[in-house]
C-alpha cells in the first residue's frame, strides 16, 4: 500500500498540477496530512485574496476518500525532542513546523513527499522530493 505524508510544497505542487506531484498523488492510497501542514496553508490563505476559494479547495481535498489527517498527541512530542535535539547537535537548523512534520512522519512511518530540501537533513524520516516547477 502507497501511503505519503504532504508537506504544504506537496500540496501546493497538486494545486498547480505540478506533473511529478499529481503522478505520485494518483498512485497513493492513503494521503496524509499533518495540521501543522494544514495550518502552514491556511496562514498563506489569510496572506492571499483568494481565501474563499483557497479554503474551500482545501476542504474538499480533506473531505476525499483517500485523505486522512494526522493526530499530533504526546509520541509526537516526544519524537520532536529526539530530531530537535539531533539537528543542533549536528549544527543543521531546520524550522520548528518542519521538526513537527517530520515528527508525525516519523511517528506513523509515512515518507514525506516535498520539495523543500531542509527535510532531507532529517536522518529518521522517508523523502520523496520532486523538483520545484
Amino acid at each position: 500500500m502507497t501511503r505519503l505524508l504532504l508537506d504544504s510544497s506537496a500540496y501546493i505542487g497538486f494545486k498547480k498540477r505540478h506533473p511529478e506531484v499529481i503522478e505520485t498523488l494518483s498512485q497513493a492510497e492513503e494521503i496524509w496530512m499533518s495540521p501543522i501542514v494544514i495550518g502552514e496553508l491556511r496562514a498563506g490563505f489569510l496572506q492571499g485574496n483568494k481565501r474563499e476559494s483557497n479554503e474551500r479547495e482545501l476542504r474538499m481535498f480533506l473531505e476525499s476518500s483517500r485523505v486522512r489527517v494526522l493526530a499530533v498527541n504526546d509520541e509526537t512530542s516526544d519524537r520532536y525532542a529526539t530530531i530537535r535535539v539531533s539537528l543542533k547537535k549536528a549544527g543543521t537548523p531546520v524550522a520548528a513546523n518542519d521538526i513537527w512534520i517530520a515528527s508525525s512522519a516519523m511517528q506513523h512511518g509515512l515518507p514525506i513527499l516535498t520539495s523543500d530540501r531542509d527535510f532531507q537533513n532529517i536522518s529518521q524520516i522517508i523523502v520523496r522530493h520532486f523538483s520545484p516547477i
